[in-house]
């Protein structure tokens, strides 16, 4: 959610439990500002809190000339002081689901050790050797966040659009989806680079505007249930909600701009899901 509408974003959410208190949020509000001058960004986004055993960390993203592609992670113990996160990468992402499990201590620098038995050579030449993996707690942090971000980001359809360039940028003339397209899970996409897309057939293909439809729909997940769909607010406010990542939740604004999501859990993923639906 865009930290310039922090106040009203995280009250139109707050009917899962999801708040931050007046401290935080004024500490938010002054050091997104300040974040946003000193990295040069076109806008910062706040992400969301991952809650730990001995801190919590909170996450706030930088966004530059792409919307989708140009953003840069960051997270602080305080709501003031802002560390830059490293950019997650596939062999981080592996090693940090081999070695890291549980739930967060709340210190970057703590380690996650992992050790296994591996062969080296073949046949009766073969030796099993040890092998540890270590990892500290920022990169798993990193990891986290772009594990969620690729599984859980969720736009409505025509708030962004890809130029003729490639850019993803926010679509100036988007005021919104009706109360009847709110309702329907199709109209909601994730804000990441599609994979579904790819399979689509040439004549499903052939119904959709390029320019908007360029990202994957949310009804389209396996497995079918994984989200949750209800109008709050007297049916002011559709709010989506996570199942898998559970303290995701997403807000739209019918007939309004407004919308936006944040993060505030455990940062464990919920692999129970399929037995539960």
């Amino acid at each position: 959610m865009d930290s310039k509408s922090l106040y009203f974003s995280l009250d139109l959410v707050s009917g899962g439990g999801l708040t931050l208190s007046v401290e935080q949020r004024a500490a938010l509000q002054t050091s997104t500002i300040i974040l946003k001058k000193n990295y040069k960004f076109k806008r910062v986004l706040f992400w969301g809190k991952i809650l730990g055993v001995k801190a919590d960390y909170y996450i706030a993203q930088g966004v530059e000339e792409d919307e989708m592609s140009d953003k840069k992670s960051l997270y602080s113990l305080s709501c003031i002081e802002w560390h830059l996160l490293p950019p997650a990468t596939e062999t981080m992402l592996g090693e940090v689901s081999f070695a890291a499990s549980g739930r967060f201590m709340g210190d970057p620098f703590h380690e996650y050790e992992h050790t296994e038995t591996r062969k080296q050579g073949e046949g009766d030449e073969a030796v099993e050797e040890e092998y540890m993996i270590k990892i500290n707690e920022e990169k798993r942090l990193a990891a986290v966040v772009h594990t969620i971000d690729r599984e859980g980001s969720v736009v409505p359809r025509g708030a962004f659009i890809k130029n003729p360039h490639g850019l993803v940028q926010t679509n100036r003339s988007f005021e919104g989806l009706s109360h009847s397209e709110a309702g329907k899970l199709s109209n909601f996409l994730h804000f990441t680079e599609p994979k579904n897309l790819k399979k689509k057939t040439i004549l499903e293909m052939a119904e959709l505007d390029p320019s908007i439809d360029f990202l994957d729909l949310l009804s389209d997940d396996i497995p079918k249930g994984s989200w949750s769909l209800e109008f709050e607010r007297g049916s002011s406010v559709c709010v989506i909600r996570s199942l898998l990542w559970l303290g995701l939740t997403f807000y739209h604004v019918p007939m309004t701009s407004q919308h936006g999501y944040v993060y505030m859990g455990d940062g464990l993923k919920n692999l129970d899901l399929p037995f539960m639906l």
